[in-house]
């Protein structure tokens, strides 16, 4: 599973933690993510995301 980045604050979006506090399942792989999903730090979309 990988790990993206957030080029605006640093977030880390795990695929294998996912995010459940908004609703994105543990193992969810980041293209799979709704488009409309923002960066629950600081709110830029999928757009500003950089695989690490």
């Amino acid at each position: 599973m990988a790990k993206w980045e957030c080029s605006v604050c640093g977030y880390v979006y795990d695929e294998a933690a996912g995010d459940p506090d908004h609703g994105i399942a543990a193992g969810t792989k980041f293209e799979d993510i709704p488009d409309d999903w923002v960066c629950p730090v600081c709110g830029v979309g999928k757009d500003q995301f950089t695989k690490q």
